[in-house]
Formats: structure tokens, sequence, C-alpha cells
């Protein structure tokens, strides 16, 4: 059985930190999405965005950024389990990746359209 099965809730959100906590140290893409993140934050604070637009906004982050967490989960595990380049772990580690693409590609046209919006409210 797994250690983190059956523990209590303070218990598991450790691990879930810990797995933020490393996913920082050790992915420089993860580390730039939460930054733009931030930026994107305070921009929706200062245009004084209305409520749909942040919770648009904070629907399609949270997509990235668990992406981003899936597609380092599996990069860490595939590396471990395989750590010589093979073709079928280059493919799974690829489509990883272009899982992140996809939804970092949907987070780009919410912005677009934000910013369309904003500019139809000038």
């Amino acid at each position: 059985m797994s250690v983190h099965k059956n523990q209590t809730f303070p218990r598991r959100l450790r691990f879930a930190f810990a797995g933020l906590a490393a996913a920082w140290r050790a992915e420089r893409s993860f580390r730039l999405q939460l930054i733009a993140l931030a930026v994107v934050f305070l921009a929706l604070l200062v245009l004084r965005v209305e409520p749909l637009w942040w919770a648009v906004v904070i629907v399609t982050s949270a997509a990235v950024i668990g992406a981003e967490l899936l597609n380092t989960a599996l990069e860490h595990l595939a590396d471990h389990l395989h750590p010589q380049v093979h073709p079928q772990i280059r493919i799974v580690k690829d489509c990883a990746a272009a899982a992140v693409l996809v939804v970092a590609g949907g987070a780009v046209g919410v912005a677009i359209a934000l910013v369309l919006h904003l500019v139809q409210r000038l």
C-alpha cells in the first residue's frame, strides 16, 4: 500500500505542497508560468476586470499549471524508470509536453479574448 494513501488531509496537503516546491526547483517553465500568472493577476487588478473574466483566467491558469505539473511528474517517472534514451519513452514525454502546449494555447486564446474585450470597453 502506498504511503500517501489514507493519510489525514493536512498530511496530504503537505505532499501536494512538496510537489509544488519540487516543480519550482526543477522546472524553469513552471517558474516562468507562475511568474506570468502573478503578472496577469496584477493586470486584472489594475484594469478592474469583471468577475467573469477573473473566473475564466483562474480556471485557464489552473489548467496550464496542472498540465505542467503532470508533465513534470511524467517526465521524472519516465526518466527514473528508463534513464536511457528510448523511442517509446520519447513519445510519452513528447505527448505530455504537447498537452501543456495545447492548454497553454487555450490560455493564449483567453488572453486574446480578454484584450479584445478590454479594447471594446474603451
